[in-house]
């Protein structure tokens, strides 16, 4: 008898796919719109930064809510709700004027991006997937998301050439309503749970996971990566275009096949983007062979050393680009590494939400990245001080990683497991 190998390329796979591309192509432009959003106002750097960072606690905030809706009104009511939540966020931002104004709206696009991305989409993806499919699947999704990161920013820098950052709103807000055209390709997916994987409550297993000390650990970890994304996509393109403008690259510029500061802080962030592609599949693919914990921490030293490389060399454009490369490659190296980690120390039954709290102390760092980025320049003048604080969280992280206990709980003999 022959069997028939289950496709890898599904219609609920390239919607995924689509559907990520436009919101982290939208989600990792917002750094282009730094400085001329605050020049037109007159804004100190830190309202708009505010504005981000709280773009980033509402993901964080949103993505377990998002989660929970769509487990129980389903899959693609939780897209159609964060699509129109993300649309109406861009466009009440396009007409905000105050600081506080954007806060609001940006809470908004925060909620959106959550109905949007990782939380709803990973889950349907891999509910769909076969069993030999599944690891592949859920890392092509977050490559698409990498590949939405490459074009996103360079794509806004072109778009404020030939209209306003309102219009560019208005256009971006149109694209995330857009992707509500691929709902067809989505089917309800049924997951039958065991009995053996229901014997325990998701309340016994939270408890027993936040009682770990490794819990702990990972949890404290992941907070360095989102400060240090959270950062660099809100404040790396205005951080370029100053600091390069100030030591007159023209000639280097052209050598690097760009026209502008400006149009490098955009590239730089879609080279991240395209390395990361690279360096996330690539992570995935070492987790199935080598311990998870000692790989995260030797992401977080390779940030360590190219950040504090990057900081203490002369900037050109040619060391921006050679540090988009190196940081890409690390970007989101550790979000394959951190949610296997947490799925094969506390299972599968509950990964969800585990990886949720998780992740939200990934988006509480990344608020503060963005907030004291912009708090720092208004009082220092410029990045350094907040740089140089990605830095030493960055080797913090890549500490605490390594006495995590990378075994099943369920298997211990401390009390925990009891």
């Amino acid at each position: 008898m022959t069997t028939t190998r289950a496709p890898l390329v599904t219609p609920i796979l390239i919607g995924g796919c689509l559907i990520i591309i436009v919101n982290f192509a939208i989600r990792g432009s917002f750094g282009v719109f730094q400085i001329p959003i605050a020049e037109e106002f007159g804004w100190m750097r830190t309202d708009f930064s505010m504005a981000i960072a709280i773009q980033n606690l509402f993901w964080g905030i949103g993505q377990p809510l998002f989660g929970a809706f769509a487990e129980r009104f389903g899959d693609r009511r939780a897209l159609v709700l964060g699509a129109l939540m993300y649309a109406a966020g861009l466009v009440l931002s396009s007409f905000a004027v105050t600081p506080a104004q954007h806060w609001v709206y940006e809470g908004l696009v925060g909620f959106g991006i959550a109905g949007t991305g990782f939380g709803v989409l990973l889950a349907v993806v891999g509910r769909a997937a076969s069993d030999g499919n599944r690891s592949m699947s859920l890392a092509i999704v977050t490559a698409a998301g990498s590949a939405g990161q490459v074009i996103g920013a360079p794509l806004a820098e072109w778009l404020m050439t030939v209209m306003t950052w309102q219009s560019v709103f208005l256009v971006f807000a149109a694209a995330i309503l857009g992707t509500l055209l691929c709902l067809p390709m989505f089917r309800t997916v049924a997951q039958p749970a065991s009995n053996a994987a229901l014997e325990e409550s998701m309340g016994a297993i939270l408890g027993r996971a936040i009682r770990d000390p490794s819990f702990v650990l990972i949890f404290l970890g992941f907070f360095s990566c989102g400060y240090q994304l959270g950062f660099i996509t809100a404040h790396f393109p205005a951080m370029i275009t100053e600091m390069c403008a100030a030591i007159d690259p023209s000639g280097t510029l052209a050598a690097v096949g760009v026209s502008s500061t400006s149009a490098l802080g955009a590239v730089a962030i879609s080279v991240i983007g395209l390395a990361n592609i690279v360096g996330t599949l690539t992570a995935g693919w070492l987790g199935n062979r080598f311990q998870r914990k000692y790989l995260l921490a030797l992401i977080y030293v390779g940030r360590t050393v190219a950040s504090a490389l990057f900081i203490l060399l002369p900037i050109t454009p040619v060391t921006v680009l050679v540090f988009a490369v190196v940081m890409g490659s690390l970007w989101l190296a550790t979000v394959p590494l951190t949610s296997g980690l947490v799925a094969h120390i506390y299972g599968l039954r509950y990964m969800g939400t585990l990886y949720g709290i998780v992740f939200l102390s990934h988006q509480i760092g990344s608020f503060l990245g963005v907030w004291l980025g912009g708090r720092m320049y208004d009082i220092y003048g410029d990045y350094s001080a907040v740089w140089w604080v990605g830095i030493g969280i960055g080797a913090f992280s890549a500490i605490v990683h390594l006495p995590v206990r990378e075994q099943p709980l369920a298997i211990r003999k401390p009390a925990l497991a009891a």
